[in-house]
């Protein structure tokens, strides 16, 4: 039986955070470090409870539109280009998910000058506090001692006060900067405690559908990369809930199971978009990196035990019955028919979309090699077995799906 979803709002955030971070090491805890520093600017600023919770959010959301490696890293020099490309994106994912909808009108103006924003009276505070952070964060050598750069930080964030920054926002600031603990604390391995024991973010109660909308959104950061995975994830979730229905899974379960679809290469974000969309076979170093986005999809989750069945269900898609499968080598006593189905789904969806490298597979085609690998006991017998007994019919559903995904990214792009 699936229970109710309850899940701490900042634990969903860190998950979101913890996800975007995976697109390049350098950026890991940046998210953080900025949401910390804008706390503590708001905090000192003396904006309310409430919204210096949502520009904690924001700040550990704000560079969810940067979709590629490159975008990442240009995000972290100090005088940015078309930064604000980005952080339209990221506002087009995340106000997707209802309760992300007010950060997401943060993150849509955190690049903007404050002498361009003073002209456009939407730009929020939390934005313009965001932006400061943000800048603050990429001036620090994490290499180097802190106390050292601070005279140097706080001089070149004097200098674009009036442009990009608010004057009064600068001036809370230098306040803040002459406190040796709050450069400590930004720093500190412990900060994402202290972020969670500074914020007032009581425990989200999700039903199906905003689980639903919860897990599309993280779909689209990881899918609308490239215009190659764009409907990927969609594929997977619609023939992974047909297939579990015909299986015998409940209502319910059918749609927890398609929310696993839709997260179950969430750890792809670890995964250079130049490999993802190889047209040739992947070389040995290559088969590496790709075998690690298993793991980072069960790492993810982690932080949300409420969601323990679906991440199992997604993150166990590359396991093998006979214990060779990866990450974890579990055999069939450890591989729930959850995962049994989501593996079944995710090789079914594969083989039968059209990849940049060839047109999808026939019916023929894509049974011989699922019958192989059910021999080589990588895929459940059964589980294929009731796919081929209602083939036509999943196979509709995944077309649909992946139609409606493609016009859903195309009307993205265009809005991006």
């Amino acid at each position: 039986m699936v229970k109710d979803i309850h899940v701490p709002l900042f634990n969903l955030v860190m998950c979101v955070s913890g996800a975007i971070d995976l697109v390049s090491p350098a950026l890991v805890g940046h998210h953080k470090r900025v949401a910390y520093i804008a706390k503590s600017i708001a905090r000192e600023a003396g904006i309310s409870s409430e919204e210096q919770n949502n520009v904690v959010l924001a700040g550990l959301l704000h560079d969810s539109g940067a979709l590629s490696v490159k975008e990442r890293l240009d995000a972290l020099e100090f005088e940015t280009n078309n930064a604000q490309s980005h952080a339209h994106t990221g506002y087009l994912l995340l106000s997707k998910f209802a309760p992300f909808q007010e950060a997401a009108l943060l993150v849509k103006y955190h690049h903007t000058p404050w002498a361009q924003g003073t002209l456009q009276e939407e730009v929020p505070l939390g934005s313009q506090i965001i932006h400061l952070a943000d800048r603050i964060e990429v001036l620090i050598n994490r290499k180097r001692e802190i106390l050292g750069q601070v005279k140097d930080i706080c001089a070149q964030i004097q200098k674009q006060s009036g442009h990009l920054f608010s004057p009064d926002l600068v001036e809370v600031f230098m306040g803040l900067a002459k406190k040796e603990y709050f450069w400590f604390e930004a720093l500190s391995p412990a900060l994402e405690t202290t972020l969670q024991n500074r914020v007032g973010m009581g425990t989200l109660e999700l039903d199906d559908d905003g689980l639903l909308s919860f897990a599309k959104m993280l779909s689209q950061i990881v899918d609308f990369r490239s215009p190659f995975t764009a409907s990927h994830s969609s594929g997977v979730a619609a023939s992974a809930e047909a297939l579990a229905r015909y299986v015998g899974f409940s209502e319910r379960e059918c749609k927890m199971m398609m929310v696993a679809g839709y997260v179950h290469d969430l750890g792809k974000l670890a995964v250079p978009a130049q490999i993802l969309e190889k047209p040739g076979r992947l070389d040995d170093r290559e088969i590496d990196i790709m075998r690690s986005h298993a793991f980072y999809t069960h790492y993810v989750f982690e932080p949300l035990p409420d969601l323990d069945m679906i991440r199992t269900w997604a993150a166990f898609h590359h396991e093998r019955l006979d214990g060779t499968g990866y990450p974890f080598h579990h055999c069939s006593a450890n591989i729930s028919l959850g995962s049994r189905v989501m593996a079944v789904a995710d090789v079914f969806t594969a083989l039968t979309e059209d990849r940049p490298y060839r047109a999808g597979l026939t019916r023929e085609e894509v049974m011989s090699i699922l019958r192989k690998m059910v021999g080589e006991q990588a895929l459940d017998r059964q589980v294929v077995a009731t796919l081929e007994a209602h083939y036509d019919e999943i196979y509709m559903v995944r077309i649909e799906a992946q139609k409606a995904a493609d016009a859903e990214y195309r009307a993205f792009k265009e809005k991006a």
